[in-house]
C-alpha cells in the first residue's frame, strides 16, 4: 500500500528567530539551514526579506547554497514583499514564496481595517502577482482559526484560483483545540471546491499546549504538510516542534501506518542540541526526544523493569533519535537493583549478601544528595570496606 508522505515545512530561520532574544547570523542561518535540509525537511522557510537587506541577503545566500530541500521566503500580501522575495529567491534553483493576510474578524477590522471584500481582492492580486515569479506559491489566511469558516472557504478558494500551489492554515495565536482543527479540515474538504488539487498544511502556535496535538489533528483530517520549527521555539509560546511529530508518526505505527516522511530520525538529537545552541534556548530536561532526562530513569521500581526489558518504561530507543545509551540516575528514588548495577559498571563486585548493606548506607546518601555520582559510590565502598575492616 501507497503510504502519504508528510512533508515537513521548517519555519526555524523565520518563526523560530522571532523568539525574544533569538538572533541568528548570517553564517548561522546558512549552517542551520544545511543541517535541518540534511536531517530530511522538505522545505525550509529562510526569512522575510523585505524585512532588512540583511535578511533578504541571508535569504539569497540560503537559497543559492542550500539545494536538498525547497526554500521559501515569506511576504505579506503587498507588492514591495513579494518583489523582495523575487530579488532573493527568484532565480534560486529550489525557489518558493510564501505569502499572507489575515482574515479573521478582528484582524480585518482592528489590524487591516478591510472588509471582506477588499481581503479577498488583495489575496487574488498578491497571489496572482507572485505566481508571475514562483511556479509554488503558498498562501496562508492568517489567523485561520478565529476566521469565519464560509468566509475561510471563501478565502481558500480564491487563493487556489489565482495560483496558489499550497494552502497553509494557521492558528496563529495557539486558539483552537484539536477537536475543533479536525473539523475544520473536514469542513474545507467539503466547501472547497479544488481541495484535492492543491497541498493543504498547518502551522500550530503553542500558546494552549496543543500545537502537536492540533498538528496531528490536521494530518489526519488532510493535511499533507506540518509547518514548525526544530526545539518548538518561535513567536510567544512557539511553534509545533517538527521532531516530535516524526517521532509521533514512528513511535505509532499502529496509528499512522500510512503516513511517512523524508527524515531521519536518527539526525534529530544532534539537529536539536545544535539549534539550542545558536539560539541560546537550553533545552528543558523533560523536553520530549532531546532532555537530558528523556532516556534516565531515577525511580526503584522503573529502573527494576528497565534493567530487565527497556521496553518496559521506553517507547523509543535512545539511537532512535540519535543518542546514545539509556541513563539510571541514582536518588533516593533508586533500588538496590540499579544500585548493584552501577556499582557493577565502575569496577565493583557485588555479593548477594553484601546488597542490604550496601543499599542502607547508598540510602543514607541519597537521603542528602540530589543525585549520588559515581564518586560518592566509589567513597562509600571504601567506607564499607574500611568497616569490616576495624570489625
Amino acid at each position: 500500500m501507497t503510504k502519504h508522505v508528510i512533508q515537513f515545512f521548517d519555519t526555524t530561520l523565520r518563526d523560530g528567530e522571532q523568539t525574544i532574544g533569538v538572533n541568528f547570523t548570517v553564517d548561522d542561518k546558512i549552517e542551520i539551514a544545511k543541517r535541518i535540509a540534511d536531517w530530511g525537511a522538505d522545505v525550509i522557510e529562510a526569512g522575510f526579506p523585505v524585512a532588512s537587506p540583511a535578511d533578504l541577503a541571508a535569504v539569497r545566500r540560503i537559497g543559492q547554497e542550500v539545494t536538498n530541500a525547497n526554500i521559501v521566503g515569506l511576504a505579506r500580501c503587498v507588492k514591495k514583499d513579494i518583489d523582495a522575495v523575487t530579488e532573493a529567491l527568484g532565480d534560486a534553483p529550489n525557489g518558493q514564496i510564501h505569502v499572507f493576510i489575515a482574515t479573521s474578524p478582528i484582524h480585518r477590522d482592528s489590524k487591516l481595517h478591510m472588509t471582506k471584500d477588499q481581503v479577498l481582492d488583495r489575496i487574488n492580486e498578491c497571489v496572482s502577482y507572485a505566481k508571475q515569479a514562483f511556479e509554488n506559491v503558498e498562501f496562508s489566511p492568517e489567523d485561520a482559526t478565529r476566521t469565519e469558516w464560509d468566509f475561510l472557504a471563501r478565502s481558500v478558494q480564491v487563493a487556489i484560483e489565482a495560483g496558489a500551489t499550497v494552502i497553509n492554515i494557521p492558528d496563529t495565536t495557539g486558539y483552537t483545540t484539536p477537536v475543533e482543527m479536525a473539523n475544520l479540515f473536514k469542513y474545507l474538504q467539503q466547501n472547497v471546491a479544488d481541495f484535492d488539487k492543491v497541498t493543504f498544511s498547518a502551522h500550530c502556535h503553542n500558546d494552549l499546549g496543543m500545537a502537536t496535538a492540533n498538528a496531528l489533528a490536521a494530518i489526519e483530517n488532510g493535511a499533507t504538510r506540518i509547518e514548525g520549527t526544530i526545539n518548538g521555539i518561535g513567536e510567544r509560546a512557539g511553534n509545533t516542534a517538527l521532531e516530535q511529530i516524526v517521532a509521533i508518526m514512528n513511535a505509532r505505527q499502529d496509528h499512522y501506518s500510512d503516513y511517512t516522511s523524508n527524515v531521519d530520525m536518527t539526525k534529530t538529537y544532534d539537529l536539536a542540541q545544535f539549534i539550542s545552541e545558536k539560539s541560546g534556548m537550553g533545552l528543558p530536561n523533560n523536553q520530549p526526544l532531546t532532555g537530558s532526562n528523556v532516556f534516565a530513569h531515577e525511580s526503584g521500581i522503573h529502573q527494576d523493569g528497565f534493567l530487565k526489558n527497556p521496553s518496559t518504561y521506553e517507547i523509543l530507543t535512545p539511537e532512535s533519535v540519535g543518542r546514545t545509551r539509556s541513563t539510571l540516575p541514582l536518588g533516593k528514588l533508586s533500588g538496590s537493583h540499579a544500585v548493584v548495577n552501577r556499582l557493577e559498571q565502575i569496577g565493583f563486585r557485588v555479593k548477594k549478601e553484601e546488597v542490604p548493606v550496601i543499599f542502607r548506607h547508598f540510602q543514607a546518601i541519597a537521603d542528602q544528595s540530589r543525585l549520588v555520582s559515581n564518586e560518592q559510590l566509589r567513597q562509600m565502598m571504601n567506607d564499607i570496606s574500611e568497616m569490616k575492616v576495624a570489625n
